[in-house]
């Protein structure tokens, strides 16, 4: 079964464009080893952080990977003292994930991400199941996973936009739908989300 860690890395104040540059440029020696799957900075939401998202086999693809990137002396990329707070995140896709392929989908991604009492993910996954077909021919589903290491019993979908007028049109006629957005509630003990912008070198833009 594939996993996905979701590298999420907040830099001072400022540091964010050149981070993305290096970061950028020095893409070609890590993607030796494997390819990632986006990069975005945040818009909206907690400010000054640049997500990455990585597919791997499974855990030890991950490791085996990730110990042979090390050995490149051009990465990681350097952070020149910006670095403030790293993270990681392992997630799972869920059944009704669509695969994951370079796409250009618009220019601003909404990532939400809801957690749910313990225990009731595999209810919440049959419900959103059931109803996001119907949601996706609005707009793009582009990724749903649940959390397996990090902050755990979340849901994580990841939405795709041309810009925010076309997110505030789709979510809209969304609402008109009869289960959209799933009856979850009963579940429902948090909801956060970020606006993403896409990073020129990401396969996901």
């Amino acid at each position: 079964m594939m996993i996905y860690e979701l590298r999420t890395y907040t830099l001072k104040s400022g540091a964010v464009p050149g981070y993305e540059k290096v970061f950028g440029e020095r893409l070609q020696y890590r993607e030796k080893y494997s390819k990632m799957a986006g990069f975005w900075h945040t818009e909206v939401g907690p400010l000054n952080q640049v997500l990455h998202l990585w597919p791997y086999d499974d855990l030890k693809h991950r490791t085996d990977v990730r110990s042979a990137g090390a050995q490149e002396t051009q990465w990681p990329p350097p952070s020149g003292g910006n670095l403030v707070n790293m993270e990681s995140e392992i997630l799972i896709p869920t059944p009704f994930m669509r695969p994951l392929e370079p796409a250009n989908h618009g220019g601003l991604y909404e990532l939400r991400m809801y957690t749910y009492q313990p225990g009731s993910l595999p209810e919440v996954l049959n419900r959103f199941g059931e109803s996001v077909e119907a949601r996706e021919k609005i707009s793009p589903l582009v990724g749903v996973w649940t959390t397996e290491i990090g902050p755990l019993n979340r849901l994580y979908h990841l939405w795709a936009y041309k810009d925010g007028n076309d997110r505030d049109e789709k979510r809209a006629a969304s609402r008109q739908l009869p289960n959209w957005p799933p009856d979850t509630g009963e579940f429902l003990m948090n909801m956060e989300n970020k606006f993403l912008i896409p990073a020129p070198f990401s396969p996901l833009r």
